[in-house]
């Protein structure tokens, strides 16, 4: 947290008429708007909207002169607390940079401000028979800034891999207020250091990205989706397999959710289970093919190959958009679970997929011995080994309690190849485990180049533990 030069009315007075495209609001006009997913997001009390690149920058090149922290922010989904702002510091809103700059569909990419929402690009290029190479559940609200500056990940990272490979371009403004500019419209750069990487997933602490270069894929829009009852990872990766290799088809998504998880979600949606049997997790599948019926029928037959091969345990396949929409919404609408447990520690790691059983059985046991009585929520992007994990039990918990917890959901992941944090972020949440579970040569490093980028440490201070 940094000390406070200036009151919020003090900041309002200093940086209304520093260019005529920044807009600033003051604690009157951000008390009536939702903070996001964490309370403490406009704590700050004041917040610049740049409408061009040139705000942004004079308004780093004040706070830079002045002293003054700056709070980069997107869409305001991130869930480990990386938007959070404190008295004294100016909160940079990508907000009004959310115009899309072109969509080239001979090239297949775009280019936009890094305040579009990743939905309203999605309709914008499917207008062209595209989409982007990556998806989630916050679709509606996540920027492509707020992507950017997480690495995220999503539904089709299996496929397409995260952020960071979707992104040719960018641009951003630096902690000293000058402007990176390197909107690469090709894949194929091979001219020493690939800089952009420094800003995709550096959580605002190296600059405030502007502009985005983004690769497109074709837009599949015909789908056939079924739920799967699996003993297992193990079950659910074959089923993947065999889906995958299948010619005339592609795989868009394969999500998992372990028992617990799924039962209690049904129930409360009054989602009909009767097709699952005791015990098993829940797999839900999409194809996609050149017409519903052709990914139907491959769906379709691929299960009846499959059914005593991976031991499946029940299954449905959607009859209609709207159930295919019902079966989504057991998988995106994951915090059902937040009346009855609030604040409840979460967690978002990844292993190898084939090493997914092993963890899962392992952790289990782990919490076990801290205490009976703990279980949790396990479900995710099985595909790519990416597992969302909440504590079954209100928090928040006591420190001891909660570092003996941490330690049993990351013990044995860097060893196995795995991260702490898969698509999340560090933030301010998981700044322990940063510090903990990180490698030390890699925490030095990232060190070494914040100091070189932002030696005020002005940009996002609090956060990823530089």
């Amino acid at each position: 947290m940094t000390t406070a030069r200036f009151s919020p009315a003090e900041l309002l007075d200093r940086l209304r008429g520093l260019n005529p495209e920044l807009a600033v609001f003051g604690p009157a006009e951000l008390s009536g708007r939702h903070p996001g997913e964490h309370p403490d997001n406009f704590a700050g009390g004041v917040m610049a909207q740049p409408g061009s690149t040139a705000a942004a920058a004079a308004l780093v090149r004040w706070c830079v002169e002045n002293g003054v922290a700056v709070v980069p922010q997107g869409g305001l989904t991130g869930l480990v607390g990386g938007n959070v702002s404190w008295a004294g510091e100016v909160i940079l809103s990508s907000a009004r940079l959310n115009r899309i700059l072109a969509i080239r569909p001979d090239e297949m990419t775009a280019e936009v401000e890094a305040g579009v929402a990743l939905e309203a690009l999605q309709r914008a290029a499917a207008r062209h028979g595209l989409t982007t190479g990556i998806d989630l559940g916050s679709r509606g609200s996540a920027t492509v800034g707020g992507m950017v500056s997480t690495n995220a990940g999503g539904i089709l990272a299996f496929r397409n891999g995260v952020m960071r490979h979707q992104v040719l371009g960018l641009e951003a403004v630096l902690p000293s207020g000058e402007v990176f500019h390197d909107m690469t419209r090709v894949v194929k750069v091979s001219a020493g250091p690939d800089l952009k990487h420094l800003f995709i997933g550096g959580e605002g602490a190296f600059g405030f990205v502007t502009k985005v270069v983004l690769k497109l894929e074709p837009l599949r829009p015909h789908r056939a989706t079924a739920f799967l009852g699996v003993t297992d990872a193990a079950a659910a990766l074959a089923v993947i397999r065999h889906f995958r290799g299948l010619s005339g088809v592609t795989l868009e998504a394969a999500e998992m959710m372990w028992p617990r998880y799924i039962r209690d979600h049904a129930a409360l949606k009054t989602f009909d289970l009767s097709w699952l049997e005791d015990g098993a997790a829940a797999l839900l599948i999409e194809l996609s093919a050149e017409t519903v019926e052709a990914a139907t029928a491959a769906l379709e037959e691929g299960l009846e190959a499959l059914w005593e091969p991976a031991a499946l345990l029940g299954g449905i396949v959607a009859q209609s958009l709207d159930q295919a929409r019902t079966f989504w919404d057991i998988r995106e609408d994951s915090g059902f679970y937040y009346a009855a447990i609030p604040d409840a520690a979460s967690f978002d790691i990844s292993v190898p997929p084939t090493f997914l059983d092993a963890y899962v059985e392992g952790l289990a046991a782990r919490l076990e011995a801290i205490d009976a009585s703990y279980a949790a929520y396990v479900y995710g992007h099985v595909a790519d080994g990416n597992l969302h994990i909440t504590l079954i039990k209100p928090g928040p918990l006591p420190e001891a309690e909660q570092r003996a917890v941490e330690a049993a959901v990351y013990t044995g992941i860097r060893e196995a190849g795995g991260s702490f944090s898969a698509e999340h972020g560090v933030g301010r949440e998981k700044r322990h485990a940063y510090e903990t579970f990180a490698a030390p040569e890699k925490q030095a490093l990232a060190r070494v180049i914040k100091q070189a980028i932002d030696p005020k440490g002005l940009f996002n201070p609090g956060k990823v533990p530089f």
